[in-house]
């Protein structure tokens, strides 16, 4: 058996990602199915019968498998890996890593330091699968895999548990058929899965779920401590993806993360007392300002390679080098923000809010939380009404600042306004799409001039001058259905809070 781990008790140093390192982005769907359940048939090709040996680790607590990460050695025809997966919204990345020592990489544990801390890593089950399975084809392009897991838990060599499972993976992006799919495969007898991860069922640990929302009669600081577990929660969840840097994904999350939590502790002012509530919004401030410059390189990356697909071969050479150019600055982005997040002053930060839902410093107060939706949305409507029928860069900005904090202090509110709050915030979501587009157009069109003044190209000039056209109709297109929405955010504010 594999030694245990000792994890170091000091902050890690900026994580090295070698080219060994493979991340995707996990989309299935699982089912259960019983002893007789047989595959029918799908339109594709089968997939080589595999045997599958996977050894997990996790601390004597299980503390990864109850942040609903698991980290395995899996042995596979002979080839070793290391795997680690991480939630993602609704999906998981996966990362992978070719080593064939039989301790956890360094590199996954420094990715795993908040969540390791002091404690140990040990082997906890091992998992031994026979997989059968169709690479489901439609119109001759592979859509998902389909495949039977025949799982044995092992120890000293016995068999201790037997089950089977039923999993439809995304291979090329496009998960249309996957519906599809799941309905053939109940129509053969597939039933709903419970959501655990094979190690979970394997150990009997109930899945990783949720707390309990606090009762819409509950008080007013039941609901502010919840929304700061969950926040808190869901920014630590994102903390491995992000010092890995490759998913774009891990970093937003993070972000949004740290935006929500300094919105709920804005909103809940009139309950905090200002000298607790007011440092931990600095110091948020301090993280949001150093998540910022990656996530804007990503949104912009992202966009310019879509734009790049359009353009015929000799336009797109100078765009391709632009978007080098880009991706340069975010690897150099990337060191600054690994060397914050091993920081004393960010690990003193996840420390304070690790503990703020526990024991915030409130003050006595009669404020309900409709008061604090309806203080955020004031400010909105003086900030629309200010900003006036054509408002400039400087105040459309303001506005959408202004349309996050009231519709996060509205997600606040929620559970105790209902249906009229969330009407609201599904507008406000509607309008920070739109003034988001104005934003990166206006930040698009800013890279491209910055990027000519290196090039004397006379090619680069011309796709950068319609490059920065492209910019300028995302703006006025934004602007044409901005009046319209912030209209359709006041009725629905006036609505929720008077």
């Amino acid at each position: 058996m594999a030694r245990a781990d000792r994890s170091s008790s000091k902050p890690p140093d900026p994580v090295a990602v070698n080219s060994s390192v493979r991340s995707t982005v996990e989309r299935e769907i699982k089912l259960a199915v019983g002893d007789h359940f047989r595959l029918p048939k799908l339109p594709g090709t089968p997939l080589p019968r595999l045997r599958l040996t996977s050894t997990y680790y996790d601390t004597s607590q299980y503390d990864l498998a109850h942040a609903g990460i698991t980290l395995r050695h899996r042995v596979e025809r002979g080839k070793q890996v290391w795997q680690l997966k991480l939630a993602l919204m609704k999906d998981r990345q996966e990362i992978e890593l070719d080593d064939r020592r039989s301790a956890p990489p360094t590199l996954f544990r420094d990715l795993l330091f908040l969540h390791l801390e002091q404690r140990q890593l040990m082997p906890v089950a091992t998992l031994r699968v026979w997989r059968t399975g169709v690479r489901v084809r439609m119109d001759n392009v592979p859509v998902a895999d389909v495949t039977l897991d025949h799982v044995s838990v092992m120890k000293d060599g016995a068999v201790l548990q037997r089950f089977r499972e039923l999993e439809i993976e995304q291979v090329n992006g496009k998960d249309s058929a996957l519906p599809d799919l799941e309905w053939q495969l109940r129509r053969a007898g597939a039933e709903d899965h419970d959501g655990r991860p094979k190690l979970i069922r394997a150990l009997s640990l109930v899945a990783p779920s949720p707390e309990p929302q606090p009762a819409s009669d509950a008080p007013v600081m039941d609901h502010v401590k919840s929304a700061l577990a969950r926040h808190v929660r869901w920014l630590i969840a994102h903390d491995p993806g992000t010092r890995l840097g490759k998913e774009p994904e891990s970093l937003h999350q993070m972000r949004v993360a740290t935006r929500q939590l300094r919105a709920v502790l804005r909103a809940a002012r009139p309950l905090l007392a200002p000298e607790w509530a007011d440092s931990l919004r600095d110091e948020l401030r301090w993280l949001g300002q150093v998540l910022g410059p990656a996530r804007d390189l990503d949104v912009q990356i992202a966009y310019f390679r879509e734009e790049s697909i359009a353009l015929d071969a000799r336009d797109r050479r100078p765009l391709t080098q632009f978007i080098a150019h880009l991706e340069a600055q975010r690897n150099n982005v990337q060191e600054v923000l690994l060397n914050e997040l091993k920081s004393e002053r960010y690990l003193d930060l996840i420390r304070r809010l690790r503990q703020a839902p526990h024991d915030p410093t409130v003050v006595e107060s009669t404020v309900t939380l409709r008061d604090l939706a309806k203080q955020e949305f004031t400010k909105l409507r003086n900030a629309i009404r200010h900003a006036g029928d054509s408002p400039n860069n400087a105040k459309i900005h303001k506005t959408r600042i202004r349309t996050k904090r009231a519709r996060y202090a509205a997600e606040l509110a929620e559970p105790t306004v209902g249906k009229p709050a969330t009407r609201f915030i599904n507008k406000a979501c509607a309008v920070q799409d739109v003034l988001g587009i104005h934003q990166d157009a206006i930040q698009a069109e800013a890279h491209i001039r910055t990027f000519l003044k290196q090039s004397t190209s006379a090619r680069a000039a011309f796709v950068a001058g319609r490059m920065v056209e492209r910019q300028r109709q995302r703006r006025e297109r934004a602007g044409e259905n901005m009046q319209r929405l912030l209209r359709g955010l006041l009725k629905r504010g006036e609505k929720a809070w008077g």
